[in-house]
């Protein structure tokens, strides 16, 4: 596998294969000279090193070498298993830790300036800073908030998904969709094709969609949850490609996406035709199974005790999702949160949708944080 080809990029970043990366070789974007204080980038679902490059420009012309993989299950990283049968034990949080310490140890980075991570990418950037804090001393969380380590007390008998069937209309929980078997062979070959589904997805939950205005929910209850859109809690017999057909953008909306104009979003359906979606899928299983949380229970009570910050879409119903996740982040999870910042403009792909002010948050976090 060769790396992106350099025409897809912004000026300013460079793309390579590192190799021998805890049996990955591992597809890196990289911006900014190294042996200058290091930012460690770590993308969501379904994304990609790809989503970091509005950013990535600015922050190495402030000073910083800046490195984006493709993480474990994504993009033109190999060595890891397509399969749905397959070890998930490497998609756990602790495995995808051990992928980030392997490529700074690769990259003869000792240790980061921070990590920073979207989505999906958010809580692994947090299990960075709570497990190894000596290598990533400063956090920013980016969508999803860090409700903390699990603890030891047994969960109480879960009715949810039953409670969500009974539903009129009947409804599920877009996790628990995506650890099936036939949900990646459903979005990979969908019947409006791979690139128009990428395109309603990333539509529905951008603030472009006038539906996403997110409000605090109270509980983890079916009626609660019932209150997100539909690609979080989707029509019980619908697949996701046909959750967000109805949302579909129209031309002239395609047209003027400054955001994500279609040469950018033909970067990402070129990447998903290669290799589907089974290797980012295979994250949520471990979540919905409950791997992660059987094993990071070894760290219950630990909190994240280095430098932090938040940032997200004030149009982000991804900041909701977990009931009291942003508050208990805020009070419990990390001792040092320094900021919160809700971006006007922005729904989930916040470093993509509205990059100019991401980038003076995370400035002026480092700066406020220097050693």
């Amino acid at each position: 596998m060769t790396p992106l080809d350099q025409d897809s990029l912004p000026p300013g970043i460079g793309a390579r294969i590192v190799a021998g990366v805890n049996g990955l070789d591992m597809h890196l974007l990289e911006a900014g000279e190294p042996g200058r204080p290091a930012l460690l980038l770590l993308h969501g679902f379904p994304e990609l090193a790809y989503s970091w490059r509005k950013v990535m420009p600015a922050l190495a012309a402030a000073g910083f070498h800046v490195l984006a993989p493709d993480q474990r299950g994504y993009g033109r990283t190999r060595g890891w298993s397509a399969e749905y049968d397959t070890d998930l034990a490497p998609f756990r949080f602790t495995g995808l830790v051990r992928d980030m310490l392997a490529l700074l140890h690769a990259l003869d980075i000792p240790r980061v300036h921070a990590v920073v991570g979207h989505d999906f990418g958010s809580p692994v950037a947090a299990w960075c800073a709570l497990i190894r804090p000596d290598v990533f001393p400063r956090c920013v969380m980016m969508s999803a908030p860090f409700a903390g380590a699990p603890g030891w007390d047994p969960a109480p008998p879960d009715t949810l998904h039953e409670e969500l069937a009974a539903l009129d209309p009947p409804r599920k929980h877009y996790q628990w969709y995506y650890a099936t078997r036939q949900a990646n062979a459903e979005m990979w070959r969908c019947p409006q094709g791979l690139h128009a589904f990428l395109r309603a997805y990333y539509h529905h939950k951008s603030a472009d969609w006038p539906g996403n205005r997110p409000d605090v929910l109270a509980s983890w209850t079916a009626a609660e949850l019932a209150k997100l859109p539909t690609y979080y809690v989707m029509r019980l017999h619908e697949t996701m490609p046909e959750t967000v057909a109805p949302h579909m953008p129209t031309r002239e909306q395609v047209a003027t996406c400054r955001w994500l104009p279609e040469p950018e979003l033909a970067v990402y359906s070129a990447e998903y035709a290669r290799t589907g979606f089974q290797g980012g899928l295979n994250w949520y299983r471990c979540q919905t199974g409950g791997d992660n949380a059987r094993e990071l229970r070894l760290f219950s009570g630990r909190r994240i005790e280095v430098p932090s910050l938040f940032i997200a879409g004030a149009a982000d119903w991804g900041i909701h999702q977990v009931p009291r996740a942003l508050a208990r982040m805020q009070a419990e999870a990390c001792t040092r949160m320094l900021g919160c910042h809700l971006v006007p403009g922005a729904g989930h792909w916040v470093q993509q949708e509205q990059p100019e002010p991401v980038i003076r948050h995370l400035l002026a976090f480092l700066a406020a944080t220097a050693d």
